[in-house]
């Protein structure tokens, strides 16, 4: 009898995935999870019902959607991937640049878009590591972000596709190949989905719950209502803003959920020689939460239908007959807009970057005899510009002096003292200090020459209804902290509650599968049920 017992956890121990799948949510802090975890009733209520962490954190200050995604299939802080904001300054050019630019390649469908691809990301993804260890492993990354599905997928994927509103799905290719052939995994799908930018979307209320959430709001001393369907959306026949509508919708979500689906059987995932991956990004959240905040009745449907959309993906799975192994974490989190938040008592204020950033240029100008304003950016990315060298590193200094002395201003740092800071591994997220925060999104020759962060609940956005209301960004927890939750079939909820990071994923899941992260990743192996086929190395 003992025998076989032990027979039958040796057999659950050695039960690898042939399908794992990591699932990110845009925007989607541990606030936002905790306010909804109970009210799921499908996907999400699933994947809470493994093992949840409610406090997981993107450790790093820059918490943006690039960098954010950077961290989850690496191991990596964005100052070992590169990624360190969504747009930076190129080293080479001195010129902005798209966080995934790559001049190398064209977009299969568009050779006049602007191009992408994973060049710039500085690190190698779960999927490389899979790839290397046996290249009969499928790689297929989804999103309706570029940023998000090269980011996550890596260099080394089978697909790795996007929508764009009006094509469908799409991807990278060198120049010269063929976008048919590029584009004839998903043709099919961007067939069926085609009467999706011609026809006006639609967005109402399905859920009492969201309609009682409805209510007028004074922003910029005008009344805006937060109501469904929003103001100025679904109303045009114009094909170009009929998409723009669609994709800033929880649509967004349901075609993202629909192309994973369809890239499963092209892909035939989960039914291979070797264990699989599949990322996949839902956006929406991002979107309504940056043009309608996180606590209206837009964010309720949208939570609805994301619920939806991840349950008919994870009945999917469910169909394909296979152990496998999810995961599901986000890029950054994020806050409601100020107006809302203040009317709950919170010190949410905005402030005027623009003024900040003028008094310092004039205490500048002032003590050097500048003739020019020598700073340029927004108070939170700042460089220096037209100074001699020799003079910089005293205008350096007296810069983040003038900076820190700004009330609105919690700290400021230049590149070259955050990277020469320390970063201590293991280190409990929620500790890390300020500095170690931007030290993990600094980078050399991407990083700006000041990094600084407002005062926490205050931001520099302005407030225009359906474009944008709030955002994140911060290096506070309510943009850093977000859930990570696994699930496996079979797996017996537990919510745990000590903090890890999201850095942590990559080596768990390589725990998983059997293959070896790079030594120099940042997190760890997080030992979940023997049931889940993590074996962490001891």
């Amino acid at each position: 009898m003992a025998g076989s017992l032990m027979l039958a956890a040796s057999a659950a121990r050695a039960e690898t995935p042939k399908l794992v799948v990591a699932i990110s949510i845009d925007q989607y802090s541990a606030s936002l999870f905790d306010e909804w975890r109970t009210r799921y009733k499908a996907g999400l209520a699933r994947l809470a019902s493994g093992v949840a962490y409610s406090a997981g954190f993107q450790t790093h200050a820059g918490t943006e959607t690039c960098p954010g995604h950077s961290t989850l299939l690496t191991g990596k802080h964005p100052n070992k991937t590169g990624i360190v904001a969504n747009t930076y300054r190129d080293p080479d050019s001195g010129k902005t640049v798209y966080c995934v630019n790559d001049p190398d390649m064209v977009l299969a469908h568009d050779p006049m878009a602007n191009p992408v691809g994973p060049k710039r990301l500085m690190a190698t993804t779960l999927g490389d590591w899979m790839k290397a260890a046996d290249p009969k492993s499928r790689v297929v990354a989804v999103s309706a972000k570029d940023r998000a599905a090269i980011a996550m997928g890596g260099h080394h994927t089978d697909g790795t596709f996007w929508l764009v509103g009006g094509a469908g799905l799409t991807t990278y290719m060198p120049r010269g190949a063929d976008g048919t052939r590029a584009l004839a995994p998903v043709a099919a799908f961007n067939k069926q989905i085609a009467k999706v930018w011609t026809t006006k979307p639609q967005w109402t209320y399905a859920h009492a719950d969201c309609r009682a959430a409805a209510a007028d709001w004074t922003l910029n001393g005008k009344t805006w209502s937060s109501k469904l369907p929003p103001d100025d959306w679904g109303v045009s026949d114009d094909p170009k803003t009929i998409a723009a509508d669609a994709l800033a919708s929880p649509i967004a979500d349901e075609l993202t959920g629909q192309a994973a689906e369809a890239l499963i059987d092209r892909f035939h995932l989960g039914h291979g020689p070797a264990t699989d991956l599949l990322a996949v990004s839902f956006s929406a959240t991002d979107f309504v939460g940056h043009r309608y905040g996180t606590r209206g009745p837009e964010m309720c449907e949208q939570q609805h239908r994301l619920d939806d959309a991840i349950g008919r993906l994870l009945a999917k799975l469910d169909s394909l007959k296979v152990p496998y192994l999810v995961v599901l974490a986000a890029d950054h989190g994020g806050s409601d807009f100020t107006e809302r938040l203040q009317a709950q008592g919170y010190p949410a204020k905005r402030v005027s970057g623009s003024a900040i950033m003028g008094r310092v240029n004039k205490a500048l100008m002032a003590e050097f005899h500048l003739s020019a304003p020598p700073l340029r950016g927004n108070v939170e990315e700042v460089n220096l510009e037209g100074v001699p060298d020799a003079e910089r590193p005293r205008l350096l200094a007296a810069a983040v002096k003038a900076l820190r002395a700004e009330p609105d201003v919690a700290g400021a740092f230049t590149r070259e003292d955050l990277l020469a800071t320390p970063i201590r591994k293991g280190a409990a997220p929620e500790e890390v200090s300020l500095k170690e925060r931007f030290a993990m999104s600094a980078y050399p020759g991407r990083s700006p020459d000041i990094l600084a962060a407002l005062q926490p609940m205050e931001t520099t956005l302005p407030a225009r209804p359906g474009d944008i209301v709030a955002g994140h960004g911060s290096p506070w927890d309510y943009d850093r902290r977000v859930p990570i939750l696994f699930w496996w079939p079979g797996a017996k909820a537990q919510w745990r509650f000590l903090p890890i990071e999201t850095v942590d994923i990559a080596p768990t899941l390589a725990a998983a599968v059997g293959v070896t992260p790079p030594a120099d990743v940042d997190g760890r192996c997080l030992q979940l049920p023997q049931t889940s086929g993590v074996q962490c190395p001891k």
